[in-house]
């Protein structure tokens, strides 16, 4: 076989001088590149630092802009609130104006306002004797309605309005009513056990005995026959009942249960009081001028009745017989005295210009820091002081008040040859101590466990979760958690079972904060002067209306099912309208507390109070809705949605974002579901100093027109509301 020819190398050899060319090429085209990306680069960096400039520029003139309306917008705000001391004076004029509807009805009942006329009515009421229940009942409704209006006067009127005497002279008088309905109904049961062998059933030959009203329901059984089984007591067609250890079925007591629907065992806490030192210059400055122009308006008039006096005294000596004509002389010269008075106040009613202007200024200045007040949020957190002892910062009690009592049955009345004899203890009704506090011999058959209750809870209280027992410590004056065991709750039944190891008053409590914070909130009119607010929490979703100065719960849904509740329906102010809600178990009104025990984003209180005011001013044609970006952005801003809501094409329109930190608003360009937060400014929009003036910018003129036209105490409805639930802070 013939060799294979040699494969010759298709490749060349490269020289020096072309592996030179080569590597040079290489480098020229490394540094073009180079140069090219720095020539991008640069070129990019001068578009950034031109769009940046652009934008910095856009800013500045957006804020020069705002700068230079801002006194004017300012001033135009100013007016529209004008809104708040205006429904403070209307609220002034209806207190005033209730105490003298009260005093011409001449009905008999005291003025609560009035501290003589309720120091009268309790001493009155003290003196009378030998009540039945049944009487003692209805005598209730009236000192419950006392009491309420007490209550309501320290609540609703501003501090500076209440002295310090004042507020002490309302709480001394619900104490007093409170302490005296309690003593009354101890001497009523003490009447009705007198009789308890008269009223004895048939069958067990035991006393039972359920009066019942709306306020109060009392539950009561004596002892007779001292049956050492008879140890289950169960009221007639009820579940409530006790189950009781032997010594008690062998003893003379009796078992009362007395529900009250409200609470006098838990302290009243202080009011804040308002001291002189802390009053405006303003309001020192009003009350010296109010002072002086009494002073002298009372000078004038009083000068005015002497001349008229002295002139019928000189007429009537130099005349001693006098006509019907000539007795209808000093009419006319009345008349002529009230003209003068007339025309004097007329006089004083066109000079009180600046007088008009001072008052407003006060009532706003009272009405801010109220407001500022109810955004707040404590400084120190509140200790309990013993162990066991109940949070009432952290909880609230529900559904008024058990009271347990084990009483030693009095001496029964005795027919005698038509008479009834009875037998009176100067000491009147007298707890049985139990358990015991001295034991000589420990009996195993005579031991002390701890007595079983049944309780049924009430309809109009709503408990998210099962309910928690407390007692009353009447030593430490304080609600505590100790000395109960073995809790059985029955949502179905509404019926509590606990042990007891002492009875005496208890409570059923829950957690205030349940539903906080919320999911999510949202303020939507419904027409002239009216606005729907719905707030949904984890548990509930609450709907309220709110016209003109009153407030109602319009639908409760609980786990996103219809609930009927007793409040729907009820129109109320606001602050009637939050203590009902509270009562009811819907609490969503955050205290100045609330924040140690929730997790939220609290704003700066002047941020906070500045946006609820302007989203109530503007709520009668714009709608407001939470928004997740408001957790986002720090405690000066605070972040919500916003769109017209007028009721054409209202769903159409999309809601926009708003940010405000209470000198600037501003529409952002990011929606809801954007990914990132960005404060960028939302295209052809400007700064504003105000809510108003930056909704204005998109608005329509019919939902401008509507918002000049609101009702003032319509905005200070929705903005009480608004300051109530704080949905900026909570949400």
């Amino acid at each position: 076989m013939a060799p294979k020819p040699k494969k010759t190398s298709s490749k060349k050899k490269i020289t020096k001088a072309e592996r030179l060319r080569l590597l040079q090429e290489e480098e020229e085209r490394r540094l073009k590149e180079e140069e090219e990306a720095r020539q991008k680069f640069e070129k990019e960096e001068q578009e950034r630092l031109e769009t940046q400039r652009i934008e910095k520029e856009k800013w500045r003139q957006l804020e020069k802009k705002d700068l230079e309306r801002r006194s004017e917008e300012l001033e135009e705000l100013s007016l529209l609130e004008c809104c708040f001391p205006e429904a403070e004076k209307l609220k002034r004029e209806t207190r005033a104006l209730a105490q003298w509807k009260h005093y011409i009805q001449c009905d008999g009942s005291p003025d609560p306002s009035i501290a003589q006329e309720m120091n009268t009515f309790i001493s009155l009421w003290e003196e009378e004797t030998n009540e039945t229940f049944e009487q003692v009942i209805e005598k209730s409704k009236l000192v419950l309605s006392l009491i309420e209006k007490l209550k309501l006067i320290l609540l609703e009127t501003p501090s500076c309005d209440l002295e310090s005497r004042t507020i002490a002279q309302h709480q001394g008088s619900i104490l007093r009513l409170q302490e005296l309905l309690s003593q009354k109904v101890d001497v009523a049961t003490e009447l009705l056990l007198r009789e308890a062998s008269t009223l004895a059933d048939l069958d067990s030959g035991n006393m039972e005995k359920i009066i019942q009203d709306e306020n109060v329901t009392l539950y009561v059984w004596a002892n007779l026959k001292k049956n050492p089984r008879y140890r289950s007591v169960k009221f007639s067609e009820t579940q409530i009942g006790f189950e009781i250890p032997r010594i008690l079925a062998t003893s003379d007591v009796a078992l009362r249960l007395l529900h009250t629907r409200y609470d006098h065992v838990t302290p009243l806490y202080p009011n804040t009081i308002t001291k002189e030192d802390h009053v405006p210059m303003v309001m020192k400055h009003f009350k010296q001028e109010e002072h002086i122009e009494k002073a002298v308006t009372e000078e004038k008039v009083f000068a005015e009745e002497n001349t008229t006096n002295q002139a019928a005294e000189s007429q009537s000596r130099q005349e001693t017989e006098l006509s019907f004509v000539q007795e209808e002389e000093p009419n006319s010269e009345a008349l002529e005295n009230i003209d003068v008075r007339k025309a004097y106040y007329q006089e004083e009613e066109n000079s009180k210009g600046p007088r008009y202007e001072l008052e407003m200024r006060l009532l706003s200045e009272v009405v801010s820091a109220a407001q500022l007040r109810l955004v707040e949020n404590s400084v120190e957190f509140p200790h309990t002081n013993e162990e066991k002892e109940v949070d009432l910062c952290h909880f609230s009690t529900l559904g008024g008040v058990y009271h347990l009592d084990i009483l030693e049955l009095p001496p029964q009345c005795k027919p005698v040859k038509g008479w009834v004899l009875v037998e009176i203890r100067q000491e009147g009704l007298q707890r049985f101590t139990y358990p015991p506090e001295t034991t000589e011999e420990p009996d195993p058959e005579n031991a002390f466990p701890p007595i079983e209750v049944t309780l049924e809870v009430r309809e109009n209280v709503i408990f998210f979760e099962d309910p928690k027992v407390i007692r009353w410590d009447a030593e430490g004056k304080i609600w505590k958690t100790d000395g109960i065991s073995e809790v059985f709750y029955s949502r179905e039944d509404r019926l509590i079972s606990f042990c007891l190891d002492t009875l005496g008053p208890v409570t059923l409590i829950q957690d205030a904060h349940i539903n906080m914070p919320y999911q999510s909130w949202e303020l939507r009119p419904l027409g002239v002067n009216r606005v729907l607010m719905t707030v949904t929490s984890l548990f509930t979703e609450l709907q309220i209306h709110i016209k003109e100065n009153l407030c109602m719960l319009a639908s409760v849904k609980l786990r996103s099912q219809d609930h009927l509740s007793h409040l729907e329906g009820k129109w109320m102010t606001p602050v009637p309208f939050i203590l009902a809600m509270k009562e009811a178990g819907l609490n969503v009104f955050p205290s100045v507390n609330s924040h140690f025990y929730v997790v939220v984003n609290n704003k700066v209180p002047l941020v906070e109070m500045k946006a609820y005011r302007q989203m109530a001013l503007l709520s009668s044609a714009f709608a407001f809705s939470w928004s997740k970006w408001n957790m986002v952005c720090n405690s000066t801003r605070v972040v919500f949605r916003v769109k017209e809501a007028l009721a054409e094409a209202a769903e159409d329109r999309l809601w926009g974002l708003l940010m405000f930190n209470g000198d600037r608003a501003q529409m952002l360009k990011i929606r809801e579901d954007s990914e990132m937060f960005s404060e960028a400014l939302q295209e052809e929009t400007e700064f504003h100093s105000t809510l108003y003036h930056m909704v204005k910018d998109f608005a329509s003129a019919e939902a401008m027109e509507r918002v000049r036209h609101s009702n003032c105490q319509f905005i200070d409805s929705v903005c009480h509301m608004l300051l109530s639930t704080r949905v900026l802070s909570y949400s």
